[in-house]
């Protein structure tokens, strides 16, 4: 099994950054895909961006060039840097362990991101 815990989350001002972690009970990074979703009040959960066991990502195109996912093996955790925050990007943002053989799903609890003046 996989345990996620996400965390980083708050309230900013537009314009603003957060750094969004998802902490990984054991080492997996090497055969799941992680990934972060977010989910507004209302809205479907949608993909934000996706990093492969081989450093590829992919990010939704109303995040590209403003959010960035990275991973840090040693620690066993994922993160999402997200800058210049618009009040669309209001959500609760999940974290996503895609087992590549098997497409088993593992996600974590959820945490808040409110963009607001």
């Amino acid at each position: 099994q996989v345990q996620l815990v996400e965390s980083g989350g708050g309230l900013v001002q537009p314009g603003g950054s957060l750094r969004l972690s998802c902490a990984a009970s054991r080492s997996i990074f090497t055969s799941y895909v992680m990934g972060w979703y977010r989910q507004a009040p209302g809205k479907q959960r949608e993909l934000v961006a996706r990093l492969s066991p081989g450093g590829g990502t992919n990010y939704a195109d109303s995040v590209k060039g403003r959010f960035t996912m990275s991973r840090d093996n040693a620690k066993n955790t994922a993160y999402l840097q997200m800058n210049s925050l618009k009040p669309e990007d209001t959500a609760v943002y999940y974290c996503n362990a895609n087992r590549v053989c098997s497409g088993r799903d593992y996600w974590g609890q959820g945490t808040q991101v409110t963009v607001s003046a």
